[in-house]
């Protein structure tokens, strides 16, 4: 088992670099990309370690492997050893060389993860490398079947070309943006939920209105904010459309209420909504002493510096054993309570 600073990456131990390892594509979101792009050959230009490669060789005929950095090529062959597949061809090249697109030109689909700058203050195509645009000029003439990872962080607005936008969300964090082109192509937004494969297209559902605060409310997975889907979630809700309102939202949080409680795979977390009141210590106080509380999660805007002393000023004093959210915007704080799945 493999992980890095947030995760399980992979359930065996790959061979990697730091970088590599960081840049790589966890196990369980390398599976779902490859079922999606499974066919006769593939080819994945810039693979680096080989984590999406490996998944590629189990769905498809035959993988191309290209990459341009011979440490991670190499790794990429071990760790396809290391997973038992043996399909797949390694190419040490530019994915940007005429002499790389004629090797891989029997490819029925093109696939990059470009690299990208670990830190932007506005995440934009312009520093993908190799850019996006310059791969589609290179491959169309082979295929228009392409696929390619993009920063997550950009909302769908800002990259302006014409193709499938789907954000991923991963335990609950916005996780991949894969871009889908041609025949790829499903919809023009879309949002997968992992673990679970729970899929959601944009369409022509109206959109969610917007509604007072009910006795629940409930955080939608970011890939659904980011892909700009809620009126497409409300429409999954089968005899709840018209109990389920967009509440209040800001870059941070998004919330959603109802009056009655509602599942569904689209959903984050789900909470009981305890108090509705000011931004003020003793009020929330007491609302929290009155539902038995004994530790709080700060879900309001709070100087990091300033997180524990706010935080160990709310909890003191407390001799429940529950544990409360408070969501805040603005000068409103919710008290709310998780429900558990």
């Amino acid at each position: 088992m493999t992980r890095d600073k947030h995760t399980v990456k992979f359930t065996k131990p790959v061979l990697s670099n730091k970088d590599g390892l960081q840049l790589a594509t966890p196990e369980i979101a390398a599976k779902y990309i490859a079922r999606r792009l499974k066919t006769g050959t593939i080819a994945d230009l810039g693979c680096g370690i080989g984590g999406q490669v490996i998944f590629f060789a189990k769905e498809c005929d035959r993988v191309y492997a290209v990459e341009r950095n011979p440490e991670k090529l190499d790794y990429a062959k071990k760790n396809c050893e290391l997973y038992g597949v043996d399909n797949v061809e390694f190419i040490l090249g530019d994915a940007l060389s005429p002499k790389t697109r004629d090797k891989i030109s029997d490819s029925d689909i093109i696939f990059s993860d470009p690299a990208r700058p670990l830190a932007e203050k506005r995440r934009t195509l312009d520093n993908l490398e190799p850019r996006i645009d310059d791969l589609i000029k290179l491959y169309s003439g082979i295929t228009q079947s392409l696929a390619f990872h993009a920063p997550p962080q950009m909302p769908p607005e800002r990259i302006g070309l014409d193709c499938e936008y789907e954000y991923m969300s991963l335990n609950g964090q916005l996780n991949r943006l894969t871009l889908y082109f041609g025949t790829l192509k499903k919809c023009r937004r879309s949002a997968v939920v992992l673990p679970g494969n729970a899929y959601l297209c944009s369409s022509d559902a109206p959109a969610i209105e917007t509604a007072k605060i009910g006795e629940y409310v409930y955080e939608p997975e970011p890939s659904v904010v980011k892909a700009g889907l809620l009126g497409e979630l409300a429409s999954t809700i089968p005899g709840s459309c018209n109990d389920i309102y967009f509440y209040k939202g800001d870059e941070r949080r998004t919330l959603l209420t109802s009056s009655s409680l509602i599942a569904s795979p689209f959903f984050k977390d789900r909470y009981r909504v305890a108090a509705r009141t000011e931004r003020d210590i003793s009020k929330i106080k007491g609302t929290l002493a009155a539902e038995k509380a004994g530790k709080v999660v700060l879900r309001l805007d709070v100087a990091p510096d300033e997180y524990w002393t706010v935080r160990n000023e709310l909890e003191n004093g407390l001799a429940g054993s529950k544990t409360f959210h408070l969501f805040g915007f603005g000068d409103e704080v919710l008290v709310c309570e998780k429900i558990k799945r």
